[in-house]
């Protein structure tokens, strides 16, 4: 286990985070909270652990996350909270990640945190995808008396959480921990169900849903569109890691995952989705894993904890490199033809992971009329109400929207959604009186 990891999924003893906690200084004008997208009252649940005030601290934390557990261990929080707190210009800023992570963990351990729950009677809602922004509006909507149902195209919800982020990033038992705390604020879960597939928007608003929300992300890679992208051995990273997710889950036997023990593995790309796949590749037992980028170190979209993270696990960098061909034989990959600083060579290889980005899937859209989308396959939303699709009553947010983030600005997105899907429902609750 490296640095990273060791951040990560370990926690601090309650003498260790109150001690954290007392360095704060409390400033009059947080930076902290400025860095946050959700404006977390960070100096606040802060003050509230350095006294010893759990219950309090994660009273404090609700107001504005309905996923702290998970906001604590993912966010990049070196360019967020901890990059703009004022301890850091002495290299050692307050790690507001690890107490946040420590105040859910001692919450959910100790079982303090008892919301009151109010009566179901403002309306009903669908909520398509249990990922970051599904989560934050069934969360946030059943807090304000909406009954909402999340409707979820896997086995459990969870979404991104569940089967794109690595277990050594974002430990499962934790994912599973706070869907089931969203359930008991009410939200109902149906799993195994595709809308545009197994029910259709229409069909939902037959079952007398008020208002439905749009929160399935980017669930289509981005093909790498060069000579032999057909033969075996060409993955997208997104399905090689959901893949490792459902082994790791029981669901699939290890042999269909498919980096086999003893593979040379090439990943090209360079954002947080190539490190996690190359850090998963290595520890699926690859012989070698290799990251290709067109470009240098200093344009790699990668948070710099994620790339140092995978130079510690043993990922090697190839940089100025851009693939030009797929080589094979019998319909089975055995290299990639690059350019590299102007020279071409051919790199052997098993299996070339691409992590060149996603875009929104066309199940939804093209199974209902009404809803237009940007060229790029993005959702088009409104300002009035915030979030509402051009099709009356329907709402979509985070990535389905625009382009793929990271899970906390997809939750800030998701907030404003909130606010504009309650104002309608609001609204035509109003005019049926």
């Amino acid at each position: 286990m490296n640095d990273q990891e060791n951040y990560v999924n370990t926690s601090f003893t309650m003498k260790e985070a109150i001690a954290e906690a007392q360095r704060c200084l409390n400033c009059k004008k947080p930076m902290c909270r400025t860095g946050c997208p959700i404006e977390n009252e960070i100096p606040d649940f802060i003050h509230q652990l350095s006294k010893g005030n759990l219950g309090e601290a994660r009273k404090i934390l609700a107001e504005k996350t309905n996923l702290p557990a998970v906001c604590g261990r993912v966010c990049p929080h070196e360019t967020q909270c901890e990059g703009h707190c004022v301890l850091g210009k002495k290299g050692k800023p307050i790690r507001v990640g690890k107490l946040e992570q420590f105040v859910a963990d001692f919450d959910a351990d100790m079982g303090l945190t008892r919301e009151n729950i109010p009566p179901k009677t403002r309306g009903n809602v669908a909520v398509i995808g249990s990922g970051p922004a599904g989560l934050t509006v069934a969360g946030d909507l059943a807090h304000m008396g909406f009954n909402v149902t999340v409707f979820e195209g896997e086995e459990e919800p969870g979404g991104v959480l569940l089967y794109g982020i690595p277990e050594f990033r974002l430990p499962k038992d934790v994912v599973r921990r706070e869907t089931k705390r969203i359930a008991e604020l009410g939200v109902n879960y149906t799993c195994n169900t595709r809308v545009g597939r197994d029910i259709t928007i229409d069909q939902l608003f037959e079952r007398g849903y008020d208002a439905i929300f749009i929160g399935t992300g980017t669930a289509v890679s981005k093909e790498l569109n060069i000579p032999g992208k057909e033969l075996k051995g060409v993955l997208q990273s997104h399905y090689f890691l959901r893949m490792v997710a459902l082994h790791e889950s029981n669901h699939i036997d290890r042999r269909e995952v498919p980096v086999a023990e003893g593979d040379t593995v090439l990943v090209i790309g360079a954002g947080n989705v190539a490190m996690d796949a190359s850090r998963t590749a290595l520890r699926m037992g690859a012989k070698s894993v290799t990251v290709l980028y067109r470009e240098g170190l200093d344009t790699i979209s990668a948070a710099q904890v994620e790339y140092e993270g995978a130079v510690a696990d043993g990922t090697k960098f190839m940089w100025n490199t851009s693939p030009v061909e797929y080589v094979g034989s019998d319909g089975v990959l055995k290299g990639l033809k690059v350019n590299s600083d102007g020279t071409e060579l051919i790199i052997p290889c098993d299996k070339v992971l691409v992590a060149i980005g996603a875009k929104p899937a066309k199940l939804i859209v093209s199974t209902t009329k009404g809803i237009e989308v940007s060229d790029s396959g993005y959702v088009i939303t409104k300002q009035k109400p915030y979030g509402m699709t051009t099709l009356k009553g329907v709402f979509a947010g985070g990535d389905v929207v625009h382009q793929p983030a990271t899970v906390v600005l997809a939750m800030k997105e998701a907030k404003k959604v909130v606010a504009g899907i309650a104002a309608y429902v609001d609204a035509v609750k109003l005019l049926e009186l």
